[in-house]
């Protein structure tokens, strides 16, 4: 008989019979070569068009003899009018009377692709599928029908789609095919993980494998083998946790033994090291796109994260199993590699800071630090900004005044650090614990020390510092007069009181706030502005003393009436809301009469207690991170107040401590206690100050208080205020406003650099950013208090040290300015170009300046400091520094290459410095 004859089953018969119906001349019998499969239907019926079909009957025989015992049995038999024989007889043994009943008068040999074409309602095949090595492919779209049918084309088939249409069906990827779309290793990553996907693979014909691999090397890539050879080999829910292993034989750890151990891990799927390479690359690509969508929101982001963790926990433990861990240590996605980071991070916080800024810039580099570890890395980063800090020069405190400013500009952002780091990390290995604590406890002696000093200080200021004679620094109650007044000239402020707010909080307040690029934040001095809280610093005291204008002890009614009576003495209806009258009905998040207020022209007090009572009442560990949205009613009244275009004074009462005392301790046991952190009591222990002096405003002007964040008089609560240490007595004071145009006379945008101090950000750290003095102002110079003008400071006075007359030098020879990277830019013949094509250039050195600035922090500068450079170097204060941003990136981006750019919402410039060199032709080694 020669070769043998192909399987047949219903399909294939199906698919015969309508592309022969037609030519059957009424005969009922259709001799077909090949074996009819065994396990298939005997009897069925066929479509013969118009909705019309036909009642098949079909057996199988191999003799000439059975050929017309099957025909003269159909013959007998009612019921089906086709009979269909599949044989293996030559049609030269079929006698006349046969020949005379069969359709075309002949055995019909199966030509699949005829039938592929029929089902697919093809004009033709694509060639390819006539020949090798796609002869298997017509007989494996044949058996792989689906119910439904496959889509019609009407044109010619081509392999391609011939190829989506089979794997689509074979593996149960339809949807990843819809609308031509092609395969690629996420969506066969994501098929090996499916429940039984795999196996659907292993199932099929030897020949269909490896055509459907040759096929998706080709579309997918060269790990699409890979892929499909682990799925073989029964692996496939392992194979994307596989592709992170077989990143050893990518990165800096790649060696023989590591080659050796990586494969054991893969067994005998016997890939060769570039498709280990190209699978090890794929892998990280699909796992880097699926951590970008747990970065979302929504069940997707939540299926993702699961997706990932499974996967890489599943790559760990392939890891531990075959000793690659160690190998893999420096691999990004690995969570062993995030703690090898962090191990990493703790060794180099002993040696230095700029050992621990690299550990960390490494650790954050990590793909699941931003997603998965968010809260973990910022600790770490606190740790290295402290390690900063101990690196720098040791601080003093020379005034009171002096203290205050600095507390708010430099050292409660330590206080910041600080608390976070003392709450610590739950998952930290003992190394890592070990180095925080070292750290911190550096940094707290370092704290206590200029506490100690600040409580000395305070001693002799408390006795003579008064209203007239305030030392140099902002009295709590002159808080309304300086700060929130001059504001009301151009629109009602709304002064927000967060009892309790202490520098740390108000710095990560601020820093959000401002980051978004919502609201700016104004001084009128240059810097953030900061206040002394009376004494004890407490809530009944400077409260009151800060909301009437003056030193007055008192309760909710003293505040609301001394609030309104001191606006109403400086021209403005004013109307305060205290906790109680925040909350609106159901429905509402603010109480009506209060969303009206702020809508009025009145000034508007709210006072929010959320801080203070976490004290009385929350966990340490809430008190170390205070963002917006956990002070209750913040978020809904600054979206009010912007709504109405108001600004805002965001201010504290007092500060706060945190308790920091070890496990068992208690109360200081001390005479005359009255609160937590003062009493009347004259025998002064160590850690604690006696005040006395008109500042003082209980026991007759005498009190003693700690100065000593250890010390607290009554049970342990989460913290505590009254005292005399720098977060207790110092009160920041926060002006943000919508706009720039909101600010008074004389005033400015703060930028966010000069706000942070220098080793906040490893960026500016080198390079920092200092607020230029604020330019004259064009507006008019309104009339905002009926009381008299205050007399220009004097010496030790309010603000002294930004109006100290500077003596004029005697005229030095010129010294040629510095061949800065601006300078060379804007000295270019591409640059002068680049300027006719742009209305209103700025003159060349604002636009060096800004260049220059960029370039001194790293690339990166918020808004507010780029426009602050450009006024510092003679340019014109620009209202919406966008704008000015959209020049530059006209007069430097040339042929569209990002030289400056607007990242981070828009609040933040980027200056790319090796596309600025190369766009300009820089030559190399200039500055």
């Amino acid at each position: 008989m020669g070769a043998t004859v192909p399987e047949l089953d219903q399909r294939v018969v199906t698919g015969l019979l309508t592309t022969r119906l037609a030519h059957t001349k009424g005969r009922r019998l259709v001799l077909v070569h090949g074996k009819y499969a065994s396990d298939g239907p005997t009897e069925f019926t066929v479509p013969i068009g118009d909705g019309e079909r036909r009642r098949v009957r079909v057996t199988h025989t191999t003799s000439v003899l059975g050929l017309t015992d099957a025909w003269q049995s159909h013959l007998a038999t009612e019921g089906a009018d086709l009979l269909v024989v599949t044989t293996d007889v030559h049609g030269d043994q079929i006698g006349l009377d046969l020949l005379g009943e069969m359709v075309r008068s002949q055995i019909i040999a199966v030509d699949e692709a005829d039938i592929v074409k029929q089902l697919f309602g093809a004009a033709d095949l694509d060639p390819r599928m006539r020949r090798d090595p796609w002869l298997w492919l017509p007989g494996a779209l044949i058996v792989a029908e689906p119910v439904g049918g496959w889509p019609q084309h009407g044109a010619v088939l081509t392999l391609d789609a011939a190829m989506r249409a089979l794997v689509g069906v074979r593996l149960g990827l339809e949807g990843v095919f819809e609308g031509g779309a092609s395969v690629d290793v996420d969506a066969l990553l994501t098929w090996s993980r499916t429940p039984g996907g795999p196996e659907r693979f292993a199932a099929l014909p030897e020949a269909e494998q490896q055509g459907i691999t040759d096929w998706l090397a080709q579309s997918a890539g060269e790990a699409a083998p890979v892929l499909l050879r682990l799925a073989l080999r029964g692996r496939g829910t392992e194979a994307t946790a596989l592709g992170v292993l077989a990143s050893v034989m990518t990165g800096n750890s790649a060696s023989a033994d590591a080659a050796v151990a990586l494969g054991t891990v893969f067994g005998m799927v016997g890939s060769r090291p570039s498709e280990l390479r190209a699978y090890a690359r794929a892998v990280e690509g699909t796992l880097t796109r699926w951590i970008g969508e747990a970065a979302g929101r929504g069940p997707q982001s939540v299926d993702a994260r699961q997706r990932v963790l499974d996967v890489l926990l599943q790559a760990d433990e392939l890891a531990g199993s075959a000793h690659l861990t160690s190998a893999l240590a420096d691999n990004p996605f690995l969570p062993s590699g995030f703690q090898a980071r962090l191990h990493r991070l703790a060794e180099a916080l002993a040696e230095g800071p700029e050992e621990a800024q690299a550990a960390w810039d490494h650790v954050q580099e990590h793909h699941l630090a931003a997603v998965f570890y968010p809260k973990r890395v910022e600790l770490a980063r606190m740790a290295v900004r402290l390690r900063h800090w101990l690196d720098g020069q040791e601080p003093v405190v020379s005034s009171v005044a002096q203290a205050v400013h600095t507390h708010v500009a430099d050292w409660g952002w330590v206080d910041r650090a600080l608390a976070q780091l003392w709450v610590g990390d739950a998952e930290a290995e003992a190394a890592l614990v070990e180095a925080y604590r070292t750290v911190h406890d550096a940094a707290r002696r370092r704290r206590a020390v200029l506490d100690e000093a600040f409580a000395a200080e305070l001693g002799p200021w408390t006795q003579h510092a008064s209203a007239a004679q305030p030392g140099g620094v902002l009295l709590i109650e002159d808080v309304l007069r300086t700060v929130a007044l001059p504001l009301a000239a151009e629109r009602p402020p709304l002064v927000l009181v967060l009892d309790g707010m202490s520098s740390a909080v108000a710095a990560q307040l601020g820093e959000e706030l401002t980051g978004v690029g919502r609201w700016r934040e104004l001084s009128g001095g240059g810097r953030r502005a900061a206040a002394v809280a009376t004494i004890p610093s407490v809530t009944l005291l400077s409260r009151a003393t800060l909301l009437c204008g003056r030193p007055v002890s008192g309760g909710q009614s003293v505040e609301k009436e001394g609030f309104a009576a001191f606006w109403q003495e400086n021209g403005h209806a004013a109307a305060l809301f205290h906790k109680n009258e925040i909350p609106g009905p159901a429905g509402h998040l603010l109480d009506p009469r209060l969303v009206a207020a702020i809508a009025s022209d009145a000034v508007v007090g709210v006072v929010l207690d959320a801080i203070e009572e976490s004290l009385d009442h929350g966990q340490r560990s809430s008190l170390a991170d205070w963002a917006v949205n956990r002070v209750k009613y913040l978020p809904g009244l600054l979206n009010s107040a912007r709504g109405q275009g108001r600004p805002v004074v965001l201010v504290s009462d007092h500060g706060h401590v945190l308790d920091r005392q070890g496990p068992g301790l208690g109360p200081v046991a001390a005479e005359g206690v009255e609160s937590a952190r003062w009493r009347t009591g004259t025998t002064v222990s160590e850690g604690e100050v006696v005040l006395d002096g008109p500042r003082v405003l209980e026991n007759g002007g005498r009190v003693t208080v700690p100065w000593s964040e250890e010390i607290c008089y009554t049970p342990r609560r989460a913290g505590y205020y009254g005292g005399a240490a720098l977060a207790e007595m110092t009160v920041p004071v926060l002006v943000l406003a919508p706009s720039a145009d909101l600010a008074p006379v004389g005033w400015a945008e703060l930028p966010r650099e000069s706000v942070q101090p220098s080793w906040w950000e490893a960026s500016t750290a080198l390079a920092p950013v200092t607020a230029p003095a604020p330019a004259p102002s064009s507006k008019p110079v309104r009339n905002t208090s009926s009381a008299k003008p205050k007399a220009r400071p004097q010496e030790g006075e309010l603000f002294t040290d930004d109006a100290v007359p500077v003596p004029v030098a005697k005229a030095a020879p010129a010294v040629p300015a510095p061949l800065t990277l601006g300078r060379q830019v804007v000295d270019t013949k591409l640059y002068e170009q680049q300027g006719k094509f742009v209305r209103k250039t700025p003159d060349r050195k604002v636009v060096a300046a800004v260049i220059d600035a960029l370039d001194a922090s790293g690339g990166t500068l918020s808004l507010a400091a780029v426009a602050a450079a450009a006024v510092a170097s003679g340019g014109r204060t620009h209202t919406r520094p966008e704008g000015f941003v959209t020049v530059l990136t006209r007069l430097l981006n040339i042929e569209g290459y990002e030289v400056v750019s607007l990242i981070d919402s828009r609040t933040r410039v980027r200056l790319n410095r090796g596309t600025l060199r190369e766009q300009f032709e820089l030559p190399k080694g200039s500055a």
